[in-house]
């Protein structure tokens, strides 16, 4: 069984709640990615996507505010050991485009986005395979003769 460790995004980019959101949404565009969890003394706050930043065109919505202002408070949450089916199932329940990993200490491990479960899919995760085979047959049917076609078809 895959699971969200054998997929999540180790490296996890972090801001600060009190950091202004277009620091945020240029950190996002220069690391390449769409979402940042929030840490506050490495406990975790929130989540901010490009989408809660308004995108490319959302100088408006940004001006004047702070990551704090714009973050999803409380984003949903997985232990590295879940099924990636679950997690999946998660965020297409929820609409959500990401997960944050914790560890059993409650600590950020990483993080699960709709691009590493594409990624998965796309290139495969090498699970292992396990050689089954039937048994052969126990059960012996006796052939019996039946009616015999007479006449014309």
């Amino acid at each position: 069984m895959i699971r969200v460790q054998d997929i999540m995004t180790r490296n996890v980019v972090t801001v600060a709640p009190d950091l202004p959101a277009d620091t945020a949404w240029e950190r996002m565009r220069a690391k390449g990615v769409h979402h940042l969890v929030v840490v506050r003394d490495s406990e975790v706050v929130g989540l901010i996507s490009d989408r809660d930043a308004g995108g490319r065109r959302g100088q408006a919505v940004r001006a004047g505010h702070r990551v704090a202002d714009l973050m999803t408070p409380k984003p949903l949450a997985v232990s590295p050991d879940t099924p990636v089916r679950r997690a999946a199932n998660l965020m297409r329940g929820r609409s959500v485009g990401s997960l944050v990993v914790l560890g059993k200490n409650g600590r950020l491990v990483g993080i699960v986005t709709v691009a590493d479960l594409l990624d998965a899919i796309g290139r495969g995760v090498e699970r292992p395979v396990v050689a089954t085979r039937r048994p052969p047959l126990s059960h012996r049917v006796p052939h019996r003769k039946r009616h015999t076609a007479t006449g014309v078809w």
